[in-house]
């Protein structure tokens, strides 16, 4: 059926109602690998990349808590932290999945890092939310006490951002490459951890969270897949969300997709880096296209009966 690279989102790891556990993010994960197994199941070739906002937020907010009595890590090495015991989840239980299914695909998480550019004028505006929720007193409590930059995370409350630089390069890409014909590789979960590139080759992480839209596609790209998915919380991109006159879209084109964001209609951090993720990857594939459709839907949206699906032309 091809290649499909899946990118899956918050609500795909965490449920918004319940608590930010590892016992409950792995009961989520659970229901999330049983979708992807019947994606597999139906023949494609795949990748995974998650993110990791929630995440790597509570690790950097616990190490902050108990500072007095164990140093807090830097934000890459949270994130890597995040990157893991994400990966351990997803890989655990998609494997549990496919044995459930009589497929015996090999399924490893990859630790990987993501070069950005150190002159990125997203370390000047930061705008990837992380961590919890807050309402407006308690999102100013946090920016008098901890110096925080919090913004509304489109309308369901306050969130801590910080910078979200493009990626430019995987690094590990080569061992993506050689494990892709045998084995699901889940990889850049949580974007990859940011790292910049010294003029000796050497690399540094950097406190910034990569948006997992973006890396999904340039891993796209980059293994030439035949299609982006990039699962949300909605069935459907929209305009007007949450009006009125809301309307759901079925089908954009890049030419859509470009007006449709220059009018303002995504809401940046939440639908418009998805969009601009798809538009990135069938720019540089005009004969390929994205997807962009919810998890439960996700089976449904390969077969085109939903999801919101765009094409160059």
């Amino acid at each position: 059926m091809g290649k499909l690279v899946i990118a899956l989102g918050g609500n795909a790891l965490q449920s918004g109602n319940g608590p930010a556990t590892a016992e409950a993010q792995l009961e989520v994960v659970k229901k999330t690998c049983e979708h992807i197994a019947e994606i597999s199941c139906r023949g494609y070739e795949i990748a995974i990349v998650h993110g990791n906002g929630p995440q790597v937020g509570r690790i950097l907010q616990a190490y902050e808590t108990a500072k007095e009595v164990t140093p807090v890590m830097p934000f890459d090495v949270c994130g890597a932290m995040s990157q893991g015991y994400i990966g351990y989840h997803i890989q655990q239980c998609l494997k549990y999945a496919l044995n459930l299914r009589n497929k015996n695909i090999p399924v490893v998480a990859l630790a990987t890092q993501m070069i950005v550019d150190g002159a990125d004028p997203a370390f000047q505006n930061p705008t990837k939310p992380i961590g919890q929720f807050y309402n407006e007193q308690e999102a100013k409590k946090q920016e008098q006490e901890k110096g925080y930059v919090m913004k509304e995370d489109a309308g369901r409350g306050f969130r801590r951002v910080v910078a979200s630089p493009l990626p430019k390069r995987i690094v590990e890409i080569d061992a993506v490459k050689k494990l892709w014909d045998s084995t699901i590789v889940i990889t850049c979960g949580g974007g990859g951890v940011p790292v910049v590139e010294k003029d000796t080759g050497i690399l540094e992480g950097v406190a910034a969270v990569i948006d997992k839209d973006f890396a999904a596609e340039l891993l796209a790209e980059q293994v030439e897949a035949d299609c982006l998915m990039i699962l949300t919380e909605v069935e459907k991109v929209a305009i007007n969300f949450n009006k009125p006159n809301q309307e759901n879209l079925s089908h954009m084109t890049l030419e859509e997709a470009s007006r449709l964001v220059e009018e303002g209609q995504f809401a940046p951090g939440s639908m418009l880096p998805k969009v601009q993720a798809a538009m990135k990857f069938v720019r540089a594939n005009p004969s390929k296209k994205a997807i962009i459709t919810s998890l439960d839907k996700s089976l449904e949206a390969l077969e085109g009966k939903t999801g919101t699906v765009l094409t160059f032309a």
